[in-house]
């Protein structure tokens, strides 16, 4: 996202999504920071951002904090759109990892 653009969430909607993922998913945090992010080695991630284009983790690798950018797959503006972004992340992570990922019902 430029400079320019501005953010289609407010700060408490990432806020808020970036709890959830951290507090219940934190496992699909890792894999994304793994398979998309180029981080393969990482021990730990969380997510700390999102914008319209992207969203945003810090992965622990050999105990240092590596920032990590993962585009969506398309530009979304809609807090709805965030949670099948990250399914699309995650499912992408598993793939380019060789892991099977969970079932659609079961985000």
């Amino acid at each position: 996202m430029s400079e320019a653009s501005v953010n289609p969430f407010g700060a408490d909607a990432i806020t808020a999504v970036c709890k959830h993922m951290n507090d219940d998913h934190p496992d699909d945090c890792l894999l994304i920071a793994r398979g998309l992010g180029g981080q393969p080695a990482a021990d730990s991630a969380t997510m700390t951002g999102l914008d319209g284009d992207a969203a945003y983790y810090a992965a622990i690798v050999a105990g240092e904090t590596v920032e990590v950018r993962v585009p969506w797959s398309r530009s979304i503006t809609e807090r709805r759109d965030v949670r099948i972004e990250v399914v699309v992340q995650y499912n992408e992570a598993c793939k380019a990892l060789g892991l099977t990922p969970r079932g659609e019902g079961e985000h």
